[in-house]
């Protein structure tokens, strides 16, 4: 039988027999997505046949699952904060613990403020969008050294209606010059270069890999980053950082010879040091 229920229970089965946990919710998200309607959807029309056509178009796509590929990137769509994001292979899937960033800004500054933010490394562009939808009166720079990476930016952007209020540029920070910011963020590549094989192989088979090293000592883009800001950065602006978890007594010594204070240090939902807020002196 090739009605819905059928067809769903087919899938999970399959995606479980391949050692995927999340066998049920991706089954039913991957069906929403050949079928182009919300998950509800299909348990309200659980008796509804589907075309050979449209069964093959959810055999490819669990095909693709059992090869670990991250759903994210075969459903081209991932929640960030309050939104939802176009990705693909091009960019690092936004990550729960990143939304403590977004949390620690709103914390800092309300909603009169008028800002000129910088994002370094904006990938998705998921920070700088939940940022700028939350604060009408922020303004937006976000660089990238990915092109591919500005280009699904922009169009997020665009989807947010927020491309008149943030400008991309394809750079590395040591190469950007352009304006002075009241508060920069990022979330930058920090995995030790030595440690990326023992990476899922969800991760390290399909996320971009510059996203994700951060060279030999995972500090390589963080003495960038705290070097540039120490310039870029207008006295009293701050730097809102997420840093891996062991990461934070390194830094505290990077951020103190460029003449920063550390405001706190954040954890992520598991207890792990994870996001750090600093003032440039």
């Amino acid at each position: 039988m090739n009605n819905i229920q059928a067809v769903l229970n087919m899938g999970s089965k399959f995606l479980k027999q391949n050692s995927i946990n999340s066998y049920q919710i991706d089954a039913e998200l991957l069906l929403s997505k050949v079928l182009n309607k919300k998950r509800e959807y299909l348990f309200l029309n659980n008796k509804q046949s589907l075309s050979n056509d449209l069964l093959d178009q959810f055999k490819a796509l669990l095909n693709r699952r059992k090869q670990k590929e991250p759903i994210a990137y075969i459903l081209n769509h991932k929640e960030f904060w309050k939104n939802s994001f176009y990705v693909d292979k091009n960019v690092l899937i936004p990550r729960p613990d990143t939304e403590i960033l977004i949390e620690e800004v709103m914390k800092i500054y309300n909603k009169d403020r008028r800002l000129f933010v910088l994002d370094i490394g904006t990938g998705s562009g998921c920070i700088i969008i939940s940022l700028l939808k939350e604060r009408q009166k922020f303004n937006g720079t976000a660089i990238d050294i990915s092109k591919k990476a500005i280009k699904i930016a922009k169009f997020n952007a665009k989807i947010h209606q927020l491309n008149n209020r943030i400008k991309f540029y394809k750079s590395s920070v040591d190469n950007f010059f352009k304006g002075k910011y009241d508060l920069i963020v990022s979330n930058p590549p920090y995995i030790n270069s030595l440690k990326l094989k023992y990476l899922e192989k969800d991760i390290l088979g399909y996320e971009p890999i510059q996203a994700l090293k951060g060279g030999l000592d995972g500090f390589n883009v963080f003495y960038k980053i705290i070097n540039k800001s120490s310039k870029l950065l207008k006295k009293g602006g701050k730097l809102v950082l997420e840093i891996g978890f062991d990461q934070k007594f390194e830094m505290l010594r990077l951020l103190k010879n460029k003449n920063f204070f550390l405001n706190k240090t954040i954890k992520d939902y598991s207890g792990k040091d994870r996001c750090l807020i600093c003032t440039k002196l």
